[in-house]
């Protein structure tokens, strides 16, 4: 089973590529699977560390058993063991996330990234009692934990990880991504777990814990991974300057969005639409129309949405891929792309 210490690298999110008439009351038979078998093929291809699946922009909540099963089959049969791959399983109650998980597990998952279930918010007892069980019945599928407070309305409080990290022996790993918290669960969960943050917080928790940031995720690496890849690349190597001069460079693409990404309540009801709409803008995936309730959004949202798109695909040109994979060097090729790249 993997453990805290073999995350390494950029762990691309992928949406669950939607047919066309998905976004329909009545629609079934909704993932594009030979679009999940490209995208997967052109990530690993890339150069990517790892994959997660079925989290928020994979739809999870909104996808039927049929729909689950197919999107999960090929994402597995397309991986083939090359990279690890983390397999949502999040639901209404633990028989349904059960169920999921034995076919994950079946079908070769390495591990799931799994938030609480959604229906009655937990408590910390609830909470820990959850993930416990659920290591007791899949002792050998490695756990993350879908540390989303918006989405699951609880707040992973420090109590939660010192008792998760006694208690549930499989989880090794938490997308989790609150800088400001970063250096007290660590402490309380005694090294145990690593906590992943996003591209855009994973300069911070250098700054604060350079021995434990390893790894990061990356929903935007579904747009093009190799700033992603960048900035951990600067990260790994110690290159604290260029780790910077990316950082900004992520903030900066990031920006048109970050308004609504502030107000907690608000991105909440539109963290799909946000995501999907930026990576069909920027190509690299066709990530398809959006599963419904889910399927509105303000128009003046899809617009900053697919600005942020816009400018990720600047820095995918600035920070290029080698051809077999991994980031041009940037002490090379930095002052060439900082000349040419328009901050409009």
């Amino acid at each position: 089973m993997l453990k805290a210490t073999d995350l390494r690298g950029v762990y691309a999110i992928i949406p669950t590529p939607a047919k066309p008439d998905a976004n329909r009351w009545d629609a079934t038979d909704t993932v594009d699977l030979d679009e999940t078998a490209r995208v997967i093929e052109q990530l690993i291809a890339d150069g990517v560390d790892g994959l997660i699946a079925l989290g928020t922009t994979g739809e999870c909540a909104t996808l039927i058993n049929a729909d689950y099963d197919a999107f999960v089959d090929c994402t597995l049969t397309t991986v083939a063991g090359r990279v690890p791959t983390f397999i949502g399983a999040s639901a209404l109650g633990t028989h349904e996330v059960v169920r999921r998980l034995r076919f994950v597990a079946d079908n070769g998952g390495d591990g799931t990234l799994l938030g609480l279930p959604m229906w009655q918010p937990a408590t910390t007892d609830m909470a820990v009692r959850f993930y416990e069980t659920v290591s007791q019945a899949f002792p050998d599928l490695a756990l993350m934990v879908y540390a989303n407070q918006r989405a699951f309305r609880f707040d992973f409080n420090d109590d939660f990880w010192e008792a998760v990290a006694k208690r549930a022996p499989t989880v090794m790993s938490a997308k989790f991504s609150a800088p400001k918290r970063l250096l007290n669960v660590l402490a309380v969960s005694d090294g145990r777990i690593n906590f992943l943050p996003h591209e855009n917080a994973v300069h911070d928790f250098m700054r604060l814990s350079p021995e434990t940031t390893t790894a990061c995720w990356s929903t935007a690496a579904s747009m093009g991974p190799s700033p992603a890849m960048a900035i951990m690349k600067a990260i790994m190597a110690g290159d604290s300057p260029a780790a910077e001069k990316i950082n900004e460079d992520l903030n900066w693409a990031n920006d048109p969005v970050m308004s609504i990404v502030a107000v907690p309540e608000e991105f909440a009801s539109y963290n799909i639409q946000i995501e999907k709409i930026r990576i069909d803008e920027a190509g690299y995936c066709k990530a398809g129309p959006i599963r419904p309730p889910y399927d509105v959004i303000p128009e003046a949202y899809e617009q900053a949405a697919r600005l942020c798109a816009q400018r990720w695909v600047e820095l995918v040109s600035k920070y290029p891929l080698r051809p077999a994979g991994g980031i041009v060097s940037q002490a090379a090729e930095s002052s060439e792309a900082d000349a040419t790249l328009e901050r409009a």
